[in-house]
């Protein structure tokens, strides 16, 4: 295989060739790095984990990786005697031969010990190459565009081509010090200590809620399930505003800002409008029915309260996504955007069923499609370090049974979404399913009837039925329907009204 005069690799420029704006690359690091991995192949182990041959510049550079790389691997040991039987042998490499070139390499190198930072180098150069052939996409497609291909797809396209860059384009991975870790757990016991109500994680505002969890923990994914109507938005809602409320930022010597209490909140309401989100909100901390703020039946003074409140409130840290039909690859894209712009301690999801799939595999079922959902929720909580609400619809089968209270097994598609759930938080309201059975008025059932009402009315449950870190059980929360507020409960709350 005789290389073309484009990519022969030329050890020595030619005098007089005119200067032009080539691709980001850096030669000697290549050199260096393949003549560190001949002369020693425990080289090859501090790179393995992040460099590819396609990360080289040089297409004999490429090969000569890959090469040595599956030598290796194999168990085998990669020197210019052994590597130079796979290649080309009437390969012309700046006017020397394959063997001469390879001895070469290793003739040069030293030490191993900048392996990895040759490595680095390398990976580095063919991210911006990466950049540059984005760009340059971006600017040909925008130019050449179809009539039908929206300037809003092409920016959907663009920023997941510099996601999925920025993803790969680590090399901090693999395996930590257990005294990392440690010294991690040890921060993280620290915080708890000085935040207020010493949780370890973000406080939801909710006390009860708070002590069976330790607060919303950093990189969990926590489902809160519930049939329509019990109220699972209006306790999303609820968690969101007490965190944007609590928020309060400190900056570190390095310019960054970070939570000491509460946190910044991004709310995607797939299924209610930013509208309908902000009068749910106005209406728990107004008390005024939310039904009367959108019909207008208020008085100047409820107006005047609700004014006071707008005020307050619009500094809140809570930022609505309202896209409806929105892909998890959106989503993600988006998250990304508003934790490096705003900042982000906390992501709400409403619901996971109205998410789409990426679309990638066109004859996959709604099953296999929430499970791409559900996974890549549980990736974005890692990546990010936030803990991620997101909302799910419960079968009909809680219906079909007697006991309404919800189980794991009602969740819809249930098998990846409660294996890929760190926490599953159920919402159960009795008064909701007593309410629509009333028997006839005048019979024994109806007092009975009237008894369990009075029992169940404003009682909501939150019942935890899976928590890596912490016990399952039930929390009892106070609901107030027409202002679509969970609040602590307390017995107080349920003792008939006294004069003061």
């Amino acid at each position: 295989m005789a290389l073309t005069d484009s990519n022969v690799l030329k050890l020595a420029p030619d005098a007089g060739t005119p200067a032009y704006r080539s691709a980001p690359h850096n030669i000697e690091a290549e050199q260096s790095l393949l003549g560190a991995i001949l002369v020693n192949n425990d080289a090859f182990y501090r790179v393995s984990d992040f460099l590819e041959p396609k990360h080289f510049f040089e297409p004999i550079h490429q090969t000569i990786f890959e090469t040595a790389s599956s030598l290796i691997r194999m168990g085998k040991v990669a020197t210019p005697v052994t590597l130079k039987t796979f290649l080309p042998a009437d390969t012309d490499i700046g006017g020397m031969t394959v063997g001469q070139y390879l001895a070469r390499l290793a003739a040069e190198a030293t030490t191993i010990i900048n392996a990895q930072d040759y490595g680095r180098t390398v990976y580095d150069m063919s991210l911006r190459r990466d950049l540059i052939r984005i760009g340059e996409d971006m600017v040909n497609v925008a130019f050449d565009a179809p009539v039908d291909f929206a300037p809003r797809a092409q920016i959907e396209d663009a920023e997941r081509q510099l996601y999925e860059l920025a993803e790969s384009g680590r090399y901090d991975g693999g395996f930590q010090r257990f005294s990392q870790a440690l010294k991690v757990a040890l921060d993280m016991a620290a915080n708890a200590y000085q935040r207020d109500g010493k949780l370890s994680g973000i406080s939801t505002g909710l006390r009860d809620l708070d002590s069976k969890m330790g607060g919303l923990q950093r990189s969990d994914l926590i489902i809160l399930a519930g049939r329509p109507g019990m109220g699972k938005t209006s306790l999303a809602t609820n968690i969101a505003y007490n965190i944007a409320k609590a928020y309060q930022p400190e900056t570190k010597a390095d310019g960054t800002t970070t939570a000491v209490n509460g946190g910044v909140v991004g709310f995607y309401s797939c299924e209610m409008s930013a509208e309908q989100l902000a009068t749910r909100i106005l209406a728990e901390q107004t008390r005024i029915a939310s039904s009367m703020i959108r019909r207008g039946g208020i008085n100047q003074e409820e107006f005047d309260k609700i004014r006071d409140y707008t005020i307050e409130l619009e500094h809140l840290p809570l930022y609505v996504d309202e896209t409806g039909g929105l892909s998890i690859s959106q989503l993600t894209a988006r998250a990304r955007r508003l934790k490096r712009q705003r900042g982000l301690d906390v992501i709400v999801v409403d619901y996971i069923q109205l998410l789409q799939g990426s679309g990638k595999r066109g004859n996959d079922n709604r099953v296999q499609e929430v499970t791409e959902i559900t996974t890549s929720l549980k990736a974005l909580a890692k990546e990010l370090n936030v803990p991620v609400i997101a909302l799910s619809q419960l079968s009909r089968q809680v219906e079909n049974r007697d006991d309404k209270h919800p189980q794991l097994s009602d969740l819809r598609e249930s098998g990846s979404i409660e294996q890929d759930a760190d926490v599953v938080l159920f919402v159960y309201r009795e008064e909701y399913y007593l309410q629509n059975k009333e028997p006839k008025l005048g019979t024994p059932e109806h007092e009975k009837w009237k008894l369990d009402m009075e029992l169940a009315h404003g009682k909501a449950e939150v019942i935890i039925a899976k928590q890596r870190h912490g016990p399952t059980g039930t929390v009892p929360l106070q609901f107030e329907g027409q202002y679509t507020r969970f609040s602590d409960f307390t017995e107080e709350d349920n003792l008939p009204y006294r004069v003061p």
